[in-house]
C-alpha cells in the first residue's frame, strides 16, 4: 500500500521525488472517487491534495496513520484543521509558491475589463468595424483597492503602482508599522469599495468574510467599477453580482472561484449572456511554472515531516 497518496494533479518531477523515497499513488481521479481513496488511506502517512479534496470527517477516520498533509495552493478550507490538530497531523500549505500568478491573474482581468476589445475578434473578420465600442480605458491613474493585504495583494501592488496606478488597502490583521503599507494607503472596508476603480479580494473564507462582498457594497461602488476575486468562493455574494453586471451598475468583474464549484445549473444560468464577466475555472495560481514550484515545495515539506532527518 501506498505510504503517500495524491489526489489531484501534481508535477511529474515532484511525484518522481516522492516515489524515490516512499511508495507513492499519483492518482488524480482519486478526488472524484471518495470509496477508493478511502481504501488507499489505510497505511497512508502522507496526503497531497488540491482545494477539491475534502480532508475532514470519513476522510480522516479512513488514514489512521495519516502525519501530515500536503495542501499543493494556500488555501486550507478544504481541510478541517481542528481535526488534523486534535490527531496530530501537520497541514503545509505551499506559501508563496504561487503568488506571482495569482497576482498576474489579477492584472490582467483588470486590463481586460477595462480595455473591453477583446472577444470582437469574430465581428472583424467578419468585416464589422466597431470602433465606438472598443474604446476602452487605461490602468494608469486608477486606483486598485485591495481587501486583504498578504503575500499575493503586495504583489498585485507592486504590479499596480509599477504600471501608475494609485494603490489603496484595507488589512486590520497587518500593522500600521509593517513595510508592507510603504505606498499604499490605509482605508476602511466600505470606504474602499465605494472609491477604488477596481476592487480586488485577497482574504480567506471564514464566517467573518462570508459574502463580505455582499448586495449592498457592491451597490455602493462606482458604476463603471470593477470587482475581481480570485481568493476565495463565498466572499463574494453571486447573486448580487450577477444582478449588478446585468443591470450596468457595475462595470465588471472577473471571478476565479465560486461558492460551488463546478458551476451548479443555478449559477450557470444566473452568469449566462454577461459580456462584462470573466469566468475561469479556479486557476488564477495554477500556471506551468507554479505548478513546478508548488509541486516541489510540497513534496519537500510532506518528506521533511515524514523522514525529519532529510
Amino acid at each position: 500500500m501506498a505510504v503517500i497518496v495524491v489526489t489531484e494533479f501534481m508535477d511529474e518531477a515532484a511525484v518522481a521525488e516522492l516515489g524515490a523515497a516512499y511508495p507513492t499513488l499519483y492518482d488524480p481521479a482519486l478526488v472524484d472517487q471518495p470509496h477508493r481513496l478511502g481504501e488507499e488511506l489505510a497505511d497512508c502517512r502522507g496526503l497531497i491534495v488540491r482545494n477539491r479534496t475534502q480532508v475532514r470527517g470519513a476522510l480522516l477516520d479512513a488514514a489512521p496513520a495519516l502525519e501530515v498533509v500536503g495542501r499543493l495552493g494556500v488555501g486550507l478550507d478544504n481541510i478541517d484543521l481542528d481535526a488534523c490538530r486534535a490527531r496530530g497531523i501537520e497541514v503545509h500549505p505551499a506559501t508563496g509558491a504561487n503568488d506571482l500568478s495569482v497576482a498576474e491573474y489579477v492584472i490582467t482581468s483588470a486590463l481586460v475589463l477595462l480595455r473591453g476589445a477583446y472577444g470582437l475578434s469574430g465581428e472583424v473578420v467578419a468585416g464589422a468595424w466597431p470602433r465606438g465600442r472598443a474604446m476602452g480605458r487605461e490602468l494608469a491613474g486608477r486606483t486598485m483597492g485591495l481587501v486583504g493585504l498578504g503575500s499575493i495583494a503586495r504583489q498585485v501592488a507592486w504590479r499596480a503602482a509599477a504600471m501608475g496606478m494609485k494603490v489603496v488597502a484595507h488589512d486590520p490583521f497587518v500593522s500600521v508599522h509593517d513595510p508592507a503599507w510603504e505606498g499604499i494607503g490605509a482605508l476602511e472596508l466600505d470606504a474602499l469599495f465605494a472609491t477604488a476603480d477596481i476592487v480586488s479580494l485577497h482574504v480567506p473564507l471564514t464566517d467573518a468574510t462570508r459574502h463580505l462582498a455582499g448586495a449592498a457594497r457592491i451597490a455602493s461602488m462606482r458604476p463603471d467599477a470593477i470587482l475581481i476575486n480570485a481568493a476565495r468562493g463565498g466572499v463574494v455574494d453571486e447573486a448580487a453580482l450577477a444582478a449588478a453586471l446585468r443591470e450596468k451598475r457595475l462595470g465588471g468583474a472577473a471571478l476565479d472561484v465560486f461558492e460551488n464549484e463546478p458551476l451548479d445549473a443555478e449559477a450557470g444560468a444566473r452568469f449566462a449572456g454577461l459580456d462584462n464577466l470573466i469566468l475561469t475555472p479556479h486557476v488564477a495560481g495554477v500556471t506551468h511554472e507554479s505548478n513546478v514550484r508548488v509541486s516541489k515545495v510540497t513534496a519537500q515539506n510532506v518528506l521533511r515531516v515524514l523522514s525529519p532527518e532529510r
